[in-house]
């Protein structure tokens, strides 16, 4: 009798295994360069949006809270308008290359030997990474260029570093994370996402969003193009208007975004908005996620403030 057990479970075991390895082998990567749709979403990258001083409600748990009067790209930073940073500040020595990554001079954070603080101090920092297999910018020798059919997809693979290098070299910053969240809800009530109370897939990229970047017959997702959930209706797909009340596309979904706090005795920078890899419940407006100032993904990405 004890001997039929352990066999039938041996069997079980083994029916278990083998189902495990068809389902992983059913889940094939992502090709990172797979050819993708195009759609002009007719929204100007290039666009800012003013921002008026006063109160608004901040955080999930709806603290007053006021800022001064400032502006913010509408969109975030595109992989052109990346390039276009990288060829003019090659060209006069803000960035240079490093082997196989782009890096520029940061001042440096004071540093309070905190536990677990990590020391930041001036020199050269990572920018971006070219020789990883999603980065979006293409350097051939002498020029950087975006990937064709990414030109107008936000720009990712990008470190804080990164980030506040492309702003200040424009004379610009990153926003505070009250600003970014000011930005995305508006002044007038406490709504969770940046069009209002409730998500729908149509409304942002995220994670099994069914948006045409996604495929769900793999594992992953790729970026929507910038302002991509206008309201407007691309080859059959309807997208709603999940613009903020000052006009802000991607507030919530398709890459986080860097902000520009540098808390005391921290290391950390934080992000803001969620992305095409998270849930739903991410993309709320007082969603923090955080990370080393070095760290870049393909879900990661940013806009500037002045």
């Amino acid at each position: 009798m004890k001997q039929r057990i352990f066999e039938t479970n041996i069997r079980w075991r083994i029916l278990a295994l083998c189902g495990m390895i068809v389902l992983l082998s059913s889940c094939t990567p992502v090709d990172l360069n797979a050819s993708i749709p195009t759609f002009d979403t007719g929204v100007d990258s290039n666009s800012w949006a003013q921002i008026p001083a006063g109160e608004f409600y901040f955080g999930q748990h709806e603290d007053i809270e006021s800022t001064e009067a400032y502006e913010i790209m509408i969109t975030d930073v595109t992989a052109a308008q990346y390039a276009d940073f990288l060829n003019a500040a090659f060209a006069d020595g803000y960035v240079k290359l490093d082997g196989e990554k782009v890096v520029g001079f940061y001042p440096g954070d004071e540093f309070r030997g905190v536990k677990h603080e990590e020391e930041i101090k001036a020199g050269d920092w990572l920018f971006i990474p070219l020789d990883d297999p999603s980065q979006r910018i293409k350097f051939d020798g002498s020029t950087f260029t975006a990937q064709p059919g990414y030109e107008n997809h936000p720009m990712t693979n990008v470190t804080w570093f990164g980030s506040w290098g492309y702003c200040d070299y424009n004379g610009w910053r990153l926003p505070t994370e009250m600003e970014w969240e000011k930005a995305g809800r508006g002044s007038d009530d406490e709504r969770p996402f940046p069009w209002g109370e409730e998500i729908l897939r149509e409304n942002a990229n995220f994670y099994s969003s069914r948006d045409p970047f996604e495929d769900m017959n793999s594992v992953g997702s790729r970026t929507s193009p910038v302002g991509f959930y206008n309201g407007k209706n691309y080859d059959g797909y309807q997208t709603l208007d999940a613009a903020s009340p000052y006009g802000l596309y991607d507030m919530a979904g398709n890459v986080w975004q860097w902000t520009g706090n540098v808390y005391e005795g921290m290391h950390y920078r934080f992000m803001r908005g969620g992305s095409k890899d998270t849930y739903d419940m991410d993309l709320r407006l007082w969603v923090r996620n955080n990370a080393t100032p070095t760290y870049f993904s393909p879900g990661v990405g940013f806009r500037c403030a002045r």
